[in-house]
């Protein structure tokens, strides 16, 4: 899906701005589920997304698999999809719920399901790690509980014992609704919509979940009626939702290629073109026009969805990302074919003492924020902002830290007010063009060890305490206000870094055994092995996050044991691609390019 970056209403009308760039469009890594075919008004989807029925099992390993997968698809017949598969004297232990009501316990297998099968009973057991609770709309919820494993027993039915076709039935089974991760990929679409941040200067993405069995029909009215809801919980401070009262009258319709969606709602001409802003990316797989009725009454017309939407890109990345890195204390342009480079936009005089850098695009300036050291190998923050090169540096007082992060700016719609993070000597921190650092309380597990800003500028990825978590922020004057901060299951443990990888999904590096580099979505459902052969712990990692249609798939880069590498294939980062730097004298050890990072 085309996703990212929007800015917009000011003074009553829509100024979206920015010119796509081609991005990185070599060697990219993870391939980003977009939506499914187009919508048809008047289609069907049959049996589409349906999981298997109880008596499809072919063995006892592929029953459980196919009850871990019963609760898919709409909600209003989950309980009875599962009850299906339970034995008829346990159906009263589960406590059925109205629609809206209803959530799927989500869950990771940690290993295998342990199978015992006994002269009457086969015994199972699940070990599992909760990832989440899927709601009715669409919303994958913290988990809310964490039982680390769940045991049932197999048997077939009474007086069929032994018949092949017979089939079985779960008896003591959970009082819960069991959905693997495995199924919720399987049987439902991940997608995404959109909301305005609190200041209605850009859109910020929410994920969701939509039963493939929902008619293609419907799916569109889907949309709406998440919109009208409102954001996701972990959101709510950053974004804000429709007018209270705002509800669709019947489904979205469309006739000859014409989509008309019927709402009750204020009838104010900015509000009606922000809500079409939010309808055009949130229904990427839809094109033809768009109608948007009040109480039956045409009020806003969108001639072409497809034309709309590539009038009006919603990412701010006017040129195409250059690689860097530290080489020796100086940060250095890195040389890839088929890519863009160019040279350090800063000047040499502060290009000293480096240990990591963020660079950021604002318009025409360059938002530059070096790690340098000091006396006693203390280190400090310098930042600097202008036009290419940077020039005037202002280095954070004080004594300086035992060790700082890689920082990171906040992509924010006023330029004028830049803001960036860094992590120092386990405190997460917010600091200014004028290096001004003031800490950030972000209610996680001391210490913090890393942290990472989305495209949007509204939601933090934070490592502390040894877990992940997401963060939203709000704008405040300059300065920023997290909301409350959700903590994602991860298959990873000894988590060391992370970034964000695409608009709803992070790069993450830690360990299953042996050091690794996991792709995950922003909920922590969706897993993607990255790197498992990377010997040693990652301690810096930067990505170029995937922006359809400026890039399709993301880009990384990290540094472990002192040696920088790309990922996916993990690739060496060689001394030769260090541009601006004189090949050593015979006898001499060069040394090695070291917190590699991308500007865009």
């Amino acid at each position: 899906m085309r996703r990212g970056l929007l800015v917009g209403v000011l003074g009553g009308a829509l100024l979206l701005g920015g010119v796509a760039g081609c991005g990185i469009p070599e060697n990219s890594e993870v391939r980003v589920d977009g939506p499914g075919p187009a919508a048809e008004g008047g289609s069907t989807s049959g049996s589409r997304g349906v999981p298997p029925t109880r008596t499809s099992s072919g063995s006892r390993e592929e029953f459980v698999q196919n009850f871990l997968s019963a609760a898919a698809g709409e909600p209003g017949k989950a309980y009875e999809r599962v009850r299906n598969f339970i034995d008829p004297a346990y159906r009263g232990r589960l406590q059925e719920k109205q629609n809206s009501e209803i959530a799927l316990t989500v869950v990771r297998l940690t290993e295998a399901p342990v199978i015992i099968p006994g002269p009457e009973t086969t015994s199972v057991t699940l070990n599992v790690q909760h990832v989440g609770q899927l709601r009715a709309d669409g919303v994958l919820a913290p988990p809310e509980i964490s039982t680390p494993k769940y045991q049932f027993e197999l048997r077939s039915p009474a007086g069929q014992e032994g018949k092949p076709d017979a089939g079985l039935f779960v008896a003591e089974p959970p009082n819960v609704l069991l959905l693997s991760v495995e199924a919720l990929d399987a049987y439902y679409q991940s997608r995404t919509v959109y909301f305005w941040n609190a200041d209605r200067t850009r859109l910020v993405p929410d994920q969701r979940y939509l039963p493939l069995a929902v008619p293609d029909e419907r799916r569109v009215s889907e949309v709406v009626r998440w919109l009208t809801d409102g954001p996701s919980a972990w959101l709510d401070n950053a974004v804000s939702g429709l007018p209270g009262n705002t509800r669709l009258i019947n489904n979205a319709t469309r006739t000859d290629g014409r989509w008309e969606v019927n709402l009750e709602m204020p009838d104010d001409k900015v509000q009606l073109e922000q809500l079409g802003a939010q309808l055009a990316w949130s229904l990427t797989d839809l094109d033809g026009q768009l109608e948007l009725k009040i109480r039956n009454q045409s009020r806003t017309v969108i001639p072409d969805l497809e034309a709309h939407r590539a009038a009006r890109p919603i990412h701010q990345i006017t040129q195409s990302p250059q690689r860097f890195c530290v080489y020796e204390g100086t940060v250095h342009p890195l040389e890839y074919a088929g890519e863009p480079v160019g040279p350090v936009p800063v000047v040499a005089k502060a290009n000293k003492d480096v240990v990591s850098a963020g660079f950021s695009r604002a318009g025409e300036e360059i938002l530059a924020a070096l790690v340098v050291t000091g006396p006693g190998r203390r280190q400090h923050l310098s930042v600097g902002t202008g036009v290419d090169p940077v020039t005037i540096f202002t280095r954070s007082p004080g004594r300086g830290y035992g060790a700082m992060s890689r920082p990171v700016w906040l992509r924010s719609a006023d330029a004028r007010q830049p803001v960036g993070l860094v992590v120092a000597d386990g405190n997460l921190y917010r600091f200014d063009a004028r290096a001004q650092l003031a800490p950030v309380a972000l209610g996680v597990p001391a210490p913090v060890t890393a942290v990472a800003a989305s495209l949007d500028g509204h939601r933090l990825a934070v490592i502390a305490g040894g877990s992940l978590y997401v963060v939203a922020l709000s704008p405040d004057g300059g300065g920023v206000t997290p909301g409350p901060a959700r903590r994602l299951a991860t298959s990873l443990t000894n988590l060391s870094a992370v970034d964000w990888y695409g608009e709803n999904s992070l790069i993450l590096a830690g360990s299953v055994g042996r050091p690794a580099v996991y792709e995950m979505s922003v909920d922590g459902a969706r897993e993607t092995r990255l790197d498992e052969n990377i010997g040693a712990r990652v301690t810096h990692l930067a990505a170029y996050p995937a922006s359809p249609p400026v890039a399709p798939l993301g880009v990384a880069m990290f540094e472990a044991n002192g040696v920088s590498y790309r990922s996916s294939p993990v690739e060496r980062i060689q001394r030769e691609q260090v541009q601006g730097v004189d090949t050593p004298p015979d006898g001499v050890r060069a040394g090695n390019p070291t917190a590699p990072f991308f500007l865009y």
